[in-house]
């Protein structure tokens, strides 16, 4: 092998390494990388997360987004009972929630045997989402599957008793994660027609 072949192969592998390092870089420091998420202006956060919800309980909402330990960090007051929440990583899509649906959640988040919310909890996700699995609440190397706009109801229901189907569907509704204490109800859709744009939510 000659001298140009060597550095020639030479090139080709430092470009290559240099190629995966920067692609590993970006990789780790992604649009769903809950630390870019997290960095955006407050402002962006508040009508990603005003957008997740209908009008007349988004203008009254509190909205919060997640910190440590299921804490939560508020963006702007609310006067009615609703929370709503901006996009922080690939699962945890902005969506808002009443005081069951948090409960609910917080439950979830901290891995509990069962949610404690006593009453079927509502949760709005108007402007889309991504989920991992539709049978195991805590995949977390499944690829994302999209979901369009859509409502939950927080109650574990049974299909054998609804005659729900158990699998992910793009209209009508379903139970996700059936058959665990976290099963709940997907409608898919709104049932206020289209969400209203978050350029015209006033934060």
């Amino acid at each position: 092998m000659n001298v140009l072949v060597r550095s020639t192969i030479g090139i080709v592998l430092v470009v290559l390494a240099s190629s995966n390092l920067a692609l590993a870089q970006m990789g780790a420091a992604g649009p769903d990388d809950p630390a870019v998420l997290t960095k955006r202006p407050a402002t962006e956060k508040i009508a990603e997360a005003l957008s997740a919800g209908p009008l007349e309980i988004t203008k009254d909402a509190r909205v919060v987004e997640m910190a440590a330990g299921m804490k939560t960090i508020e963006l702007r007051a609310g006067t009615n009972s609703w929370t709503c929440m901006p996009k922080q990583s690939a699962t945890l899509p902005a969506m808002c929630a009443d005081p069951a649906s948090m409960q609910w959640m917080m439950d979830f988040g901290e891995h509990k045997p069962k949610p404690t919310n006593l009453v079927p909890g509502i949760t709005y996700m108007l402007a889309g989402a991504t989920q991992r699995s539709d049978s195991d609440p805590y995949d977390k190397t499944s690829p994302l599957i999209p979901i369009g706009p859509h409502w939950m109801i927080m109650w574990p229901f049974d299909p054998k008793e609804t005659g729900l189907p158990t699998t992910h569907r793009v209209t009508g509704a379903y139970i996700m994660w059936a058959g665990t204490p976290y099963a709940h109800v997907h409608v898919m859709g709104s049932p206020y027609g289209e969400p209203p744009s978050a350029s015209l939510i006033k934060p």
